[in-house]
């Protein structure tokens, strides 16, 4: 394509993008977004404190993993409110977009299946566009992809500053995944490894090195080890041979390799010291060591087991794993189509993280397409080198681009129809009207309130004071050593544990619950709590002479 057909091809992918990332960013707000807006005005009057002030419990420390973010988001919505934050979201799903977009192009150079693609993984990720930092972190991760895989291509500086001011970003807006973004780079240098070990032939020196030394020691005495050295010398000259042959076969694997194409590529060097730099930028954060430990901490307490964006994926449940795999594996399977060591050992290793958890899957996603988009581009130049070119051409032509938009609009229409009449707080998820009532008709001050974790964000967003909310870390022993309180949760929401037992340990006074939980079929036989609050999902219980 022309310089001028480039630019009206980007024009409509990118209009199609920002409609699909339009319909597809929920209205309806997660329970992280209310904890988020909170924290963020906590942190403007206060700064990092390092204290939560949102539970009622004592001395819990809180190491703010996202304060950036969360600082942010309350500047955002002390302007505009919930819409304000709202709007927000849709432009960073839009970015994500444009952002998978553009690194798709620049990695394949093909417009067509780089725009096909991005919406596809849009669309995949519909379930992960919420107002929560990972939404910021996604972007982030693209980008470093992007700029990896140019600056092995290129080594220009541009691309070498973009990696190193990224982690910073990360260890600020979104401490928790910071380590991962160095796993990104793992599958560049162990390629570069094993093709450094196979140009130099390192496995072959070593033997023929520990024959040399070996014959040398036997030459000593000679006469005593005439046989031992002859049989070493024949070993020594077959070693020799067979490091000849291996030389060949992998002349001939690299002109037409089977599958998988190994290659040094020399900037990667130069990758490696851009990582070692990125190593030191997890300390330029108000959060001293937390990078370099939150994410340690995390995986190593129970609260991931029980929360389930972090359990592992089931593949029958997960359609959308199902056609990703079933896609990989037939591009590689069935066509001559071959794939880069690098893209091998990344995709193998997102596989293994989606699998342990479904979370995982949006990064399998994101980076994913990137390989994805390498994989259908070499299939198609072998197959079929025109039909991209040819599609690209038709696409800017009027009226082609305009039904091309037209086709995305409507289909965004479609996903976002059932939202109109969404509001941003789901009144059947969070106790809106139960905690309108607690602040008119109940003492904050004196009040030890049991509430459940999924609805805990929006009543400390709302200045009550909770027994637990959805930032979980807070509430296990590897963040607070002796206490344990997000099992507590999970045993007496469970009925796994006497509630009676627990609710005076705590000294819980008053009890707020989904009406369908089973501890509220409990509790609502119980003497000793009054029920005070009912609605159509909420019910507020105080205990008798609290």
């Amino acid at each position: 394509m022309s310089t001028k057909a480039k630019v009206r091809f980007n024009v409509i992918a990118i209009i199609c993008i920002i409609l699909l990332g339009f319909a597809l960013t929920p209205v309806v707000f997660q329970n992280d977004t209310f904890y988020t807006i909170k924290i963020g005005e906590h942190i403007a009057k206060n700064g990092v404190d390092m204290k939560d002030p949102f539970s009622w419990h004592d001395g819990l420390v809180y190491t703010y993993p996202h304060w950036l973010y969360d600082l942010g988001t309350y500047y955002i919505y002390n302007q505009g409110g919930f819409q304000a934050v709202y709007i927000a979201t849709v432009m960073l799903a839009c970015i994500l977009g444009i952002v998978l977009y553009i690194t798709s192009v620049k990695i394949s150079k093909n417009y067509f299946i780089s725009f096909l693609l991005t919406l596809g993984s849009l669309i995949l990720l519909k379930d992960f566009i919420a107002a929560r930092a990972q939404l910021l972190t996604f972007i982030l991760f693209t980008l470093t992809v992007c700029f990896i895989e140019m600056f092995i291509k290129t080594k220009k500086k541009r691309y070498a500053i973009g990696l190193i001011v990224i982690p910073i970003i990360i260890a600020n807006v979104h401490a928790a995944v910071w380590m991962f973004y160095f796993v990104l780079y793992l599958p560049y240098i162990a390629e570069y490894i094993i093709a450094l070990i196979r140009e130099h032939d390192v496995v072959y020196k070593l033997k023929i090195f520990r024959l040399n030394n070996k014959i040398k020691r036997l030459k000593k005495e000679e006469k005593k080890n005439k046989e031992k050295i002859l049989k070493s010398q024949e070993l020594l000259d077959s070693t020799k041979k067979k490091r000849d042959k291996a030389v060949l076969r992998r002349k001939k694997a690299e002109e037409n390799p089977y599958k998988i194409k190994i290659a040094k590529k020399d900037n990667v060097k130069w990758l490696i010291i851009i990582m070692l730099i990125c190593l030191l930028t997890g300390f330029i954060t108000p959060q001293l060591t937390e990078p370099y430990t939150h994410i340690f901490k995390l995986m190593s307490g129970n609260s991931t087991q029980n929360i389930a964006e972090h359990l592992p994926l089931t593949l029958a449940q997960n359609k959308y794993a199902i056609i990703i795999l079933v896609v990989f594996l037939g591009i590689l399977t069935f066509t001559d189509t071959k794939i880069q060591l690098s893209d091998a050992f990344m995709l193998a290793g997102l596989l293994i993280l989606t699998f342990m958890s479904r979370r995982q899957f949006s990064l399998l996603v994101i980076i994913g397409m990137s390989i994805l988009v390498k994989l259908v581009v070499s299939f198609l130049d072998k197959y079929s080198p025109k039909i991209s070119e040819r599609i690209e051409k038709r696409i800017v032509k009027f009226p082609y681009g305009i039904i091309t938009i037209l086709i995305v609009l409507l289909s965004s229409i479609f996903l976002y129809k059932d939202k109109i009449h969404n509001e941003f707080v789901n009144k059947n998820t969070f106790p809106v009207e139960a905690a309108d009532f607690i602040k008119k008709n109940l003492n904050l001050k004196n009040m030890k309130l049991y509430n459940e974790y999924n609805y805990g964000s929006y009543l400390l967003f709302k200045d009550i004071p909770v027994f637990i909310d959805s930032r979980a870390d807070l509430y296990t022993p590897e963040f607070n050593p002796g206490k344990d309180i997000f099992m507590d949760f999970i045993n007496v929401s469970n009925l796994n544990t006497d509630y009676e037992t627990l609710f005076k340990n705590y000294g819980f006074t008053h009890v707020l619950m989904y009406r369908n939980s089973k501890l509220n079929i409990l509790i609502s036989k119980d003497s000793n709590y009054n029920e005070i609050y009912v609605d159509q999902n909420f019910v507020l219980y105080e205990k008798k002479n609290s």
